[in-house]
């Protein structure tokens, strides 16, 4: 259970930091062909800025979960882990009811997944 839980863990950690780069750094070119179908192509360019915070955000996210895995203290990682899979879980639900379903798909259940493992890790 826990190789499942540090995988799932690590695969949402990396989902987060793609999502951080395609809003930060690449939202008008590879952002724009990702999140096409939401924005009109007009707006990417002047959506730019809050899509860049967005992004910040999500990198957070992501070195919280990576946090996780260099704190030694098995109950002191348990905890952050727990509370950043649940972050990202919270975002996800938010996300799919103001912006677009599929967020719950693509965020939420890799999160719901690794989160259900970290609790089975430590409680089974």
């Amino acid at each position: 259970m826990e190789i499942l839980a540090t995988v799932f863990t690590a695969i949402v950690a990396l989902e987060h930091i793609y999502i951080m780069w395609l809003e930060m750094f690449a939202w008008e070119t590879t952002g724009k062909k990702v999140f096409g179908g939401s924005l009109p192509d007009h707006l990417f360019t002047p959506t730019k800025k809050l899509a860049a915070n967005q992004g910040l955000y999500n990198g957070f996210l992501a070195a919280g979960l990576i946090w996780s895995f260099l704190i030694q203290d098995p109950a002191w990682s348990f905890n952050i882990r727990v509370f950043f899979l649940s972050c990202v879980i919270v975002a996800a639900f938010y996300g799919a009811a103001t912006a677009s379903k599929s967020i719950l798909l693509k965020q939420g259940i890799p999160a719901i997944l690794a989160l259900i493992f970290v609790l089975l890790s430590r409680y089974l």
